[in-house]
Formats: C-alpha cells, structure tokens, sequence
C-alpha cells in the first residue's frame, strides 16, 4: 500500500491552487466569460493534484518520469479550451479564455511541484493582462467589431458589383454573403464585414445607395 504523502504539504498547494486560480477565475467572471471563477479554481487545483500525484508515483526513482502524468494534463485540458472556442460566421470568440485555461493549468502544476513564487508571479502577470492590456488592444483596434447588414434589392447583381466596389473603397474584406428572393420578387442581401464604428457609420450612409429596408447588428471582436 503506498502511503499518502505529507498531508499538511498537499492542503497548503491545493489553498495556494484556489488563490491563484480564483484571482485568475475572478476576472474571467467579471468579464462574463464562458470559463469563470469556479472553472479556473478547479482546473488549477486539478493540474496541482496531477503534479502532487505525478510527484509521489515517481517517488525520486530513477527509472520514472513524473513529466508523462504532467503532459496528459496539458493535452487534456486542450479539449476543455477547445470548449470555449465559438465560431460565427467567420469570427472566432473565446481564444482568450482558451488561453487562460491553458496557463492557468500551468499555474497549477507549478504549485503541484511547490514553485510557489513562481506561480504567484505567473498569476500576477497573467491577471495584469488580462485587465491592463484591454483598454490597449481596444484602442489600437479601435473597437474593431463583426458588422453584419441586410438591404433589400430588385438587382441583386448590380447591388453585389457596387457593395464590392464600395468595401473596397472603404479596405473592407467581406466575411460572409447570401441572398434570398422574397416572396415579392426582391431580393435580400445579407453579408457581414469587420470594421471600426466610425466605419459602421460610412457604411451604413453608402448602403442606402444599393438597397431599401437596411438593417445592421453588431458584435465585438474583442474577446
């Protein structure tokens, strides 16, 4: 029978495993991500009980290596990150979080294997991305976003020829295009483009130049 090891050790890691992965866990919440406070707290205190597990099987043998439990973990918890990946349309959401999960099973491996220091400078480093670097992205990106409209038309190929004529006035790459004849005879246009606001608005006053009944949505590229 093999012994548990030392009790007080493996309380204190898995505690430190909840700090870390709660204060990561406590802005993906705030954020209103998929992955959030619970979801980081027990996937940091899992891949710290990997590292402590690993750790005791191997025993300090020579013919072991504590790393191959270590390496299932993180390709494992790649289907957990691949869970919160959504996609839309062309737009891709939720590779942030991802990223978080992944990191954050790293922060927990290093406490498994007692990198205290290490691991609170990691979770330090990891939440200070996540909250100080956003006002930058979105200011260098400036609130770039995922636009889709609709317009009616009784010419749909001369409507498509000046909507491609005019995205490439405006340096805008089309996503997603359909069309659908209406019961009346007129045809619907739907496509969707990433643009800034500012670029939303230039749009939507060209479109009335192609079309009748516009409509426009909105949703935010920045994850």
């Amino acid at each position: 029978m093999t012994l548990d090891p030392n009790i007080t050790e493996v309380a204190v890691k898995l505690l430190v495993a909840i700090v870390c992965g709660g204060a990561i866990g406590m802005e993906r919440e705030l954020s209103r991500k998929p992955a959030g406070l619970r979801t980081n707290v027990l996937i940091c205190m899992g891949a710290t009980l990997f590292m402590i597990t690993s750790r005791h099987i191997s025993g300090g043998a020579p013919y072991t290596d504590p790393a191959r439990l270590v390496a299932q973990v993180v390709a494992g918890v790649g289907f957990i990150g691949a869970g919160v990946i959504l996609q839309s349309r062309g737009s891709v959401t939720g590779l942030t979080t991802a990223a978080t999960i992944f990191i954050v099973t790293a922060v927990g491996i290093a406490i498994g294997d007692g990198m205290f220091v290490t691991a609170a400078l990691a979770t330090g480093f990891v939440i200070g991305v996540l909250v100080l670097l956003r006002p930058l992205e979105r200011s260098v990106v400036r609130r770039r976003r995922l636009y889709e409209y609709k317009f009616k038309t009784y010419q749909p190929a001369t409507a498509l020829s000046r909507l491609l004529d005019l995205l490439e006035e405006e340096g805008l790459r089309l996503e997603d295009f359909s069309v659908r004849e209406d019961a009346d005879g007129a045809h619907e246009v739907s496509f969707s483009v990433v643009t800034s606001l500012r670029g939303n608005s230039r749009l939507i006053e060209r479109l009335h130049e192609l079309g009748t009944e516009t409509r426009t949505s909105s949703r935010e590229e920045i994850d």
